[in-house]
């Protein structure tokens, strides 16, 4: 107990009680010192509820007995089971008070509990630093403008707000927010899923490594320079990072997903899927040649072209002026890169030499801007027009083709069964003039034929059961190779799982060294940890030991217990063996029956002893709990608190009657 007591000191002092060096244990508690000392755990853990009560006793016997029972209703409201009421603090018991005291002490917020319900990390010190600077600065008063300090005007003033705009920022190949150069890549990647833009870019061959580092040392100016108002510089970088973090994640799922399914590399699975992605390009660049014939015999320069030549060959721009229904980026950026301006022509410049001088009026060049651009939006809708007629003959002449090119497959399909059936009737025919004869040798071709077939069966059955041994040991031993590969593809699973999941416990943990790290630094350190436990391992050690000692005792008793009883039932059955011989040689012999009557005297006298013994034994026990109860109401103050009982009762007794002194007074 005095290990407990120390803690509880200890833990009181903490929370503002005072307590004297002197006082070492709760019996020295006093009614004073107890009340404030709940009264102090009553504030830190509720404080509107401990707020309300002084920490001191009153000095009138009415107002102190208030005092207890509001104590004591505080208390039964925080959830204390035990017996409580005035008496618990006015004429208190050690048992009592250590009890309602480690019940307040248990009830104390504790900075680790705190700590471990937030969430660990730099987040989490960087919102604890934020609330501490927010508690900070509304701690300050509210001042007028007018006479606000220069703090004051920093911390009290309306500061600028900007919107979030984000805009693309151009960057070095690879490197985003953390990450290495990685080589091949574009200078400014896209966003867009499983590598297009790489894709592209491998296509076209547009920049080459050189050229790239070049740019990016040379000409890209630096991310904080690229967006047109600084305040966008961090709403940029922020959705940067995010494109990027889920790109990773879509990365890494579908690698889980479907990746690991197909047992390849993640340079194979992507090279797979640039293939298919280049398949797909081709099949709908054949569809536009088949959509438009006419465009499939236009020439080709080189033997690789690039995605220009390819569009303008299957179903681009021809010279006649028609363009394709819909362009794509790349093309559109393309043409309006590369395509040289053509030659104005004699009619153009007879148009320019028209136009109107500078002494125009400004009306009219507006009236003749509008007319044109009338007649280029009337040109613009009537190629529309023309286009979409285009489309739907397109459309129909393929619908017309794919039904020609069903018919004449039929049509095949019935020419090739009609010339066979033509064929074996010519045969026939050919046959029916010398008819017996051919049915001689068709008979001899039978049975040769049919002897053969019998000749092939039996070698086909001498080669067919080693070749089906072997198919059905070939498919076992696949199917095993196949429950092998699925096993270890879950194990792959499961191991990536088990290293996601080591890697976030990695990095929770790493978050919560810092923060306990930083935690630590903040606490004082003239506090002795070492004490505190050096003390709680000599608790643990002297509870061990009586654990030892208590395991030994029972031990003990058990073996008492069990070698009492075989005692017991050796006895019994010693007499029961000795009565039944002595009981025979009694019927014959006078002095064999005195012995029996002896025997049966001391078989009474030793039951009773025992029975004494255990009575004795019962009657001890029973002394020692008196005793013990004893010691509990000598611990309890009852003649201490009597005495103080009837000083109350007579300090009530005065009060009282000076109160009705006071009455007829009045």
């Amino acid at each position: 107990m005095e290990e407990v007591d120390r803690i509880l000191i200890h833990s009181l002092r903490q929370t503002g009680t005072e307590i004297g060096e002197d006082v070492e244990s709760v019996k020295q508690f006093s009614s004073e010192l107890i009340v404030e000392a709940v009264v102090r755990c009553l504030r830190v853990i509720d404080p509107p509820l401990g707020n309300g009560l002084p920490p001191s006793l009153p000095p009138g016997m009415s107002a102190r007995f208030r005092l207890g029972m509001s104590l004591a209703q505080a208390c039964q409201d925080l959830g204390y089971k035990g017996e409580i009421g005035y008496q618990t603090f006015l004429y208190s018991s050690e048992p009592e008070i250590r009890s309602l005291l480690m019940f307040l002490v248990e009830k104390l917020p504790r900075a680790s509990t705190e700590a471990s319900d937030q969430p660990a990390g730099k987040s989490a010190l960087l919102q604890q630093a934020i609330a501490a600077q927010i508690k900070a600065q509304l701690a300050l008063p509210w001042v007028p403008p007018a006479c606000r300090l220069p703090l004051l005007c920093q911390t009290q003033s309306a500061g600028v707000s900007d919107a979030f705009r984000s805009l693309a920022l151009s960057l070095p190949p690879a490197q985003g927010l953390g990450k290495p150069p990685v080589k091949g890549q574009s200078v400014c990647p896209s966003v867009y899923p499983d590598g297009a833009s790489e894709q592209l870019a491998d296509r076209v061959n547009f920049h080459s490594n050189a050229e790239v580092a070049d740019y990016c040392r040379d000409f890209l100016p630096p991310v904080t320079a690229q967006p047109s108002q600084h305040a966008s510089v961090p709403a940029s970088l922020l959705e940067r990072h995010a494109l990027e973090l889920s790109a990773a994640q879509e990365w890494e799922n579908e690698w889980n997903s479907q990746g690991l399914l197909t047992r390849l590399s993640p340079e194979g699975y992507r090279s797979r899927k640039r293939a298919r992605l280049r398949k797909r390009i081709e099949e709908q660049l054949r569809s536009a040649s088949q959509a438009r014939p006419s465009a499939q015999h236009a020439p080709r320069t080189g033997p690789d072209p690039d995605l220009t030549q390819l569009l303008q060959a299957f179903g681009g721009a021809t010279p006649g002026g028609d363009v394709l229904a819909k362009g794509t980026r790349f093309t559109h950026t393309e043409k309006f890169t590369f395509t040289q301006e053509p030659e104005p022509s004699g009619q153009q410049m007879a148009v320019a030499s028209a136009m109107p001088s500078s002494r125009q009026s400004e009306e009219a060049l507006l009236a003749q801007q509008q007319d044109e651009l009338q007649a280029l939006q009337q040109q613009l809708q009537q190629l529309a027009l023309r286009t979409e007629g285009v489309c739907g003959d397109i459309k129909q002449l393929t619908v017309s083709i794919t039904q020609v090119s069903d018919e004449v497959k039929r049509r095949e399909l019935g020419n090739s069964e009609k010339e066979d059936s033509v064929r074996v009737k010519k045969q026939t025919i050919d046959l029916l003039p010398d008819a017996e004869n051919n049915l001689d040798k068709l008979q001899t071709l039978v049975e040769s034929s049919a002897k053969r077939v019998v000749s092939l069966a039996s070698q086909w059955e001498k080669h067919r059961a080693p070749l089906i041994e072997e198919h059905r040991r070939l498919k076992e031993l696949c199917s095993n190779r196949e429950l092998q590969s699925s096993r270890k593809l879950s194990e792959i699973k499961d191991l990536h799982d088990k290293i996601r999941q080591s890697a976030d416990e990695a990095k929770k943990k790493e978050g919560l060294h810092k923060q306990l790290v930083t935690e630590f630094e903040n606490l004082p350190k003239d506090v002795s940890r070492s004490a505190y436990t050096q003390r709680i391992l000599e608790i643990v050690g002297n509870i061990r030991k009586q654990k030892e000692e208590i395991t030994k005792i029972l031990s003990d008793t058990k073996e008492l217990q069990k070698e009492i009883n075989s005692l017991t039932g050796k006895l019994d059955r010693t007499f029961a063996v000795t009565d039944e011989l002595v009981f025979k040689d009694a019927k014959r012999d006078e002095s064999v029956r005195k012995s029996y009557k002896y025997l049966a005297a001391l078989h009474e006298n030793c039951t009773q002893l025992i029975q004494t013994i255990e009575d004795t034994g019962t009657i001890m026990r029973e002394i020692r709990d008196l005793e013990e109860q004893i010691e509990t109401e000598n611990g309890k103050k009852t003649v201490s608190n009597l005495e103080k009982i009837l000083e109350d009762y007579k300090a009530i007794r005065q009060e009282n009657s000076a109160l009705a002194a006071k009455i007829r007074e009045a």
